[in-house]
């Protein structure tokens, strides 16, 4: 069975993220940043939807830049996942993941600690790398406040075991940060 792909490669243009090969998606947000805006589904969602079936993966065949940007987010989901593991309710978690959104600890594409620098173009220039950086934020904080959403379905109880069971793993054996290093 192949892994799930980025429907946004066919169906919306995607724009390229400063110069380099990841795509700079419109997403349904409140935070301020470069992303383009839409009231649609948009990659957040489906980095939401696909992160439980493609998470079991350890080869991904990237399409196009949607792809790029959807392995970026199921990296970030697990970081997230293993930051939930120690929230004792929603107000917690969300505050744990605004935290890691805004961290300057994770990697982006073309620095020394991301894992996947083979299949991204690292930014050419210093607008680039800004432009990069402020969309990885945006799309992190988006991320971590829909997930608190979904994570939480009692906002006074622990995280649901049915996403913190997918904190261990890793997609394609790979991890936004390396094993044991704690954000």
């Amino acid at each position: 069975m192949p892994a799930y792909h980025s429907k946004f490669d066919t169906e919306i243009r995607v724009l390229p993220l400063g110069n380099t090969n990841m795509g700079k998606l419109p997403i349904r947000t409140n935070f301020k940043g470069p992303a383009p805006q839409t009231t649609q589904e948009d990659i957040i969602d489906e980095a939401l939807n696909y992160f439980k079936p493609n998470i079991f993966f350890r080869e991904f065949e990237i399409k196009g830049p949607a792809d790029r940007t959807l392995i970026y987010l199921i990296f970030y989901i697990t970081e997230c996942l293993r930051k939930l593991q120690k929230s004792p309710n929603k107000i917690a978690g969300q505050k744990d993941l605004n935290a890691l959104a805004l961290s300057h600890l994770l990697p982006i594409p073309g620095e020394n600690g991301f894992p996947l620098n083979s299949m991204y173009k690292a930014p050419q220039s210093k607008p680039d790398e800004d432009e990069m950086r402020a969309y990885l934020q945006q799309i992190r904080q988006e991320l971590g406040v829909r997930l608190c959403e979904l994570a939480f379905p009692d906002p006074q109880d622990r995280p649901s075991k049915w996403w913190l069971c997918f904190s261990r793993r890793r997609f394609m054996d790979k991890g936004l940060v390396g094993q044991g290093v704690n954000l």
